[in-house]
């Protein structure tokens, strides 16, 4: 269990290094948009060769289904609900909706981490390092939006406590889920992926667009190359 939390906090840890990067390091609205539209590239392969697929092979068509919808539709409603509960004129929208993004994507990721140690057959490094490079755009770009109204304590304690969700879920991934069914871990599987698939729809692609316009594209089919390259490592 112990070398499952390691490796659910080695996974997630990128979000720290990209919330003191976005708190600290001054970006225009250019760079910020290029960092986001590769972070959305990263995610969509991870989301297509890691999450679904996978989900697919365990569970079939009704299980990806299934836990597409669920994931899109826990993302949707709540988010719809923390940007209500934001004062009236607030700007952090798009950065609550990266944070929730993460949450829903993180801790079903490492709950997966967790069962792959259960089979025996090892945390694959091309897999971690494919979640630790989808992962650091998210926070920088949240980090960023968040700093002129937050202090670095508030905005890293955010993170931290993202972290520790990732790490906990890894955990308990191995010792909760041992036994379970293939259908049980390909809908976690498809959840992650509904939920990250609503987010950069809504909130990821949008915003690189408004900032770096069509560079965006560029940035995204980069982001999805490189991960798509990493995948293919394991």
């Amino acid at each position: 269990m112990l070398e499952a939390a390691f490796w659910g906090f080695a996974g997630g840890s990128s979000l720290l290094a990209g919330a003191a990067i976005g708190y600290f390091v001054p970006l225009h609205d250019r760079p910020l948009g290029l960092v986001m539209g590769f972070g959305a590239g990263a995610l969509i392969s991870a989301t297509a060769f890691e999450l679904t697929e996978d989900a697919f092979a365990l569970g079939g068509a009704d299980i990806v289904a299934g836990g597409l919808a669920a994931g899109a539709l826990v993302y949707f409603a709540g988010n719809r609900y923390l940007q209500r509960m934001e004062p009236e004129g607030d700007k952090n929208e798009v950065s609550v909706g990266l944070t929730l993004g993460a949450v829903l994507d993180g801790i079903p990721e490492s709950a997966v981490i967790g069962i792959t140690l259960l089979e025996g057959g090892g945390v694959g490094i091309a897999f971690l390092a494919a979640v630790f490079i989808s992962n650091l755009p998210e926070a920088l770009a949240a980090s960023a939006d968040m700093k002129d109204d937050n202090a670095f304590g508030h905005v890293f304690k955010v993170w931290a406590l993202v972290v520790m969700a990732s790490t906990a879920a890894a955990a308990l991934g191995f010792g909760l889920l041992d036994g379970a069914s293939d259908d049980l871990i390909g809908f976690i599987n498809a959840f992650a992926g509904g939920a990250v698939l609503t987010m950069l729809a809504d909130e990821m692609i949008p915003e690189a667009y408004r900032r770096s316009r069509d560079l965006a594209g560029l940035a995204t089919v980069l982001g999805f190359a490189l991960a798509y390259l990493l995948s293919t490592l394991d």
